[in-house]
């Protein structure tokens, strides 16, 4: 982890600091993680190249446009990257409505609907995981515009990397549901969903151990098959 004269200067506040002293005390933990973030995601990504390449035919057969979607969402210590996904969407869908996707969205394609029920969207952040981009667990990355509405306390959580899954991740993975006939979704998202998933993350921070990450990864794959 960075000093903490080096973070960014809105992390540097009163509520990020206890977060971050207790995870100074884990650099045990965080190495770990880090391991295996780079040999996993890369012996995924090797025995998992089949898959890849069905479904980017697949994608591609289904709905005109590329096989995978690339979008700017923010990781540690506020970095933007470019996430990798397959595409779920018609092409350029961010530019026809919200960044979050409600229930019964007709942008999502057929496929697109299928992919997102078992996470298959998802496989292609193996490689934002290999680049350090993001772990296998950790906050969701978010896009720039929701980032701007962290509170000084929210802040804290990009003090770990992005992650594919969470506690979160788990507990909102019917979170489409939930916007769904909603009027406007982005003002629901800022101010009722955000701030909800922002406590289990902050928690989850506050009861970090990489033994616990491992438990995730388990829970995700049951949640995924249940």
């Amino acid at each position: 982890m960075r000093k903490w004269e080096n973070l960014p200067k809105r992390m540097q506040n009163d509520a990020v600091r206890p977060y971050y002293e207790r995870l100074q005390k884990k650099k045990v933990s965080l190495f770990l993680k880090r391991c295996m973030d780079i040999s996993l995601s890369a012996l995924l990504l090797a025995v998992l190249a089949p898959v890849f390449a069905v479904l980017a035919v697949a994608v591609r057969l289904d709905s005109p446009g590329p096989a995978f979607f690339r979008q700017i969402r923010v990781t540690q210590y506020g970095r933007q990257f470019r996430i990798f996904k397959f595409r779920t969407m018609v092409n350029h869908a961010d530019k026809m409505g919200s960044q979050v996707t409600a229930g019964g969205d007709a942008r999502i394609t057929r496929l697109g609907a299928i992919m997102r029920q078992y996470r298959l969207d998802e496989l292609p952040q193996l490689i934002n995981i290999l680049l350090g981009d993001m772990s296998f667990v950790g906050t969701r990355p978010e896009v720039v515009k929701y980032v701007r509405e962290y509170t000084d306390e929210m802040t804290a959580t990009l003090l770990l990397p992005a992650g594919v899954t969470s506690e979160v991740s788990i507990r909102y993975k019917d979170e489409e549901k939930l916007l769904a006939g909603v009027d406007d979704v982005d003002d629901a998202y800022i101010h009722v969903v955000l701030p909800e998933k922002m406590e289990y993350n902050l928690q989850s921070l506050r009861e970090y151990s990489f033994i616990h990450e491992i438990k995730i990864m388990v829970d995700t794959v049951i949640a995924v098959f249940r």
